[in-house]
């Protein structure tokens, strides 16, 4: 909750980096440094990149026979789940434990990345700056880019016009999607490989690119929001906030319990490794050389898709039926009559309970639970949650079917806007969307950094399968 400075913590750190061969490769603990290029970001990327360079290089040339694993037919036809084909540097995903960035789980995150003030939530440009770099920064690395993040976050004006030229009713998804393909027209990457910038050089302007999106995102974002729900009534930034601050200025909101929400909301969602629908569709499309505005126009498409960062939205409509059918204090008997009645409707899950790839309760599910129990524990739709946490479990692991019956982030994350006042479910997904770009366009600065290739799978006929099934029998 604070960001310890403490020669005792540090020698803890050091000693679980010795322990944990994962923190030790990959996370770089913090220095105290004062330097105008120490609070830089892209000052500090251009040291880190040539050594991991020769980090790649070394192991395609020594260990690029080395098996992984077996592919199975399984595999093939259920969407290549559980795979390992891909390479991500800025998150992984254990089954177990859930989420690590730069190896570093989200309590440990939220004890060592600054805050807006002592014991507060982490800020979202601190998680940036880890996952670009796997440092940890100090307080004024974050607030140096805060500051740099401010500085890009105009948006040029032809971006609303191309917003507004969309019915006001349009998806909130279709409109901000919209808006980032509008910006686009401003990418440096695409100006540099016109005039035939080196390979080696790529990463420099998808750096700029991608610095310059995630800055802008939050005013795009909060445009729609103000335009479908506000009557066009937009909000301009506010200089003397943090990121998730803004945004949620922005949006119209200027609790600081709403700032604190903002910043542990963005925080959380910004990576889920490289596998998930909109991670691996950015991964794709810039595979191709796209810049990073069309590589991030990707993903938000799939990351409006209702099996991905939609959910969220359909998580808060299915608690309110709920409360509308059966009351906000509804006892667990009558609750668990209504589970059964959404399964037997012909739905595989309870909406915000299972994972495609978790096998516990997902940890983004447990710290928004703990931010509940501090700020709003009498709220009728967070005991509901609450009781679901109860009820729901039990009655999947009954049903036999289900891998994971436990709660997801989704199942948290509607509720506590709603608290709040952001009562808009179609919004939400919007919201993921924001935060999701600070994951995808640190890896894609990686991609263009270590040369990754352009992605292409083998694909093959059921004919196939079934010819290779009967030669291995």
């Amino acid at each position: 909750m604070v960001f310890f400075r403490s020669v005792s913590l540090l020698n803890k750190l050091r000693s679980r980096a010795v322990q944990q061969s994962n923190l030790s490769n990959t996370v770089r603990w913090f220095q105290v440094q004062t330097s105008a290029s120490d609070l830089d970001l892209r000052s500090q990327l251009k040291e880190l990149i040539p050594e991991q360079q020769e980090r790649i290089k070394k192991l395609k040339a020594e260990h690029g026979k080395v098996q992984l694993g077996n592919i199975t037919v399984d595999m093939v036809l259920g969407g290549m789940r559980g795979m390992t084909g891909l390479l991500w540097e800025t998150s992984l995903l254990d089954a177990e434990e859930g989420i690590r960035f730069r190896g570093l789980s989200i309590p440990e995150c939220q004890k060592l990345l600054p805050g807006a003030k002592p014991g507060g939530e982490p800020l979202p440009e601190g998680l940036l700056w880890l996952l670009l770099t796997g440092k940890v920064p100090t307080k004024e690395q974050v607030d140096a880019l805060s500051a740099e993040l401010r500085s890009r976050a105009a948006v040029p004006d032809h971006v609303y016009k191309t917003i507004d030229a969309l019915p006001v009713t349009a998806h909130p998804m279709t409109q901000f999607t919209t808006g980032v393909m509008a910006l686009q027209v401003q990418s440096e990457f695409q100006k540099a490989y016109e005039k035939g910038i080196h390979k080696t050089k790529y990463w420099e302007p998808t750096y700029e690119d991608s610095i310059t999106l995630i800055a802008q995102l939050p005013v795009v974002a909060a445009y729609v929001y103000r335009r479908m729900y506000k009557n066009g009534q937009s909000i301009s930034t506010n200089d003397s906030l943090d990121y998730g601050a803004n945004f949620a200025h922005m949006l119209g909101f200027d609790s600081p319990s709403m700032q604190e929400l903002m910043r542990l909301y963005v925080t959380i969602h910004t990576d889920h490794e490289g596998g998930n629908v909109s991670a691996h569709t950015g991964h794709l499309v810039a595979s191709a050389l796209s810049d990073p505005y069309l590589s991030f126009a990707a993903a938000l498409n799939g990351l409006a898709g209702p099996l991905h960062g939609l959910a969220n939205q359909e998580v808060l409509l299915w608690i309110k039926s709920v409360v509308s059918e059966c009351g906000e204090n509804v006892t667990t008997e009558k609750l668990k009559d209504y589970i059964w009645k959404t399964l037997n409707s012909g739905k595989v899950v309870v909406p915000g309970f299972g994972h495609g790839v978790l096998r516990n309760t997902d940890p983004r599910y447990m710290c928004q639970r703990e931010f509940a129990l501090k700020h709003l524990p009498d709220d009728p739709l967070f005991q509901l949650v609450s009781k679901l946490f109860e009820v729901v479990p039990p009655i999947l692991t009954e049903l036999g079917k289900v891998k994971n019956p436990w709660p997801n982030v989704d199942a948290h994350s509607g509720v506590l806007l709603n608290h709040y006042g952001l009562t808009e479910a179609r919004y939400y997904t919007v919201l993921f969307g924001v935060s999701r770009a600070i994951g995808i366009c640190s890896q894609l600065i990686w991609d263009r950094a270590l040369g990754l290739p352009l992605e292409r799978p083998k694909s093959v006929t059921m004919e196939w399968l079934e010819n290779h099934c009967k030669k291995s029998s």
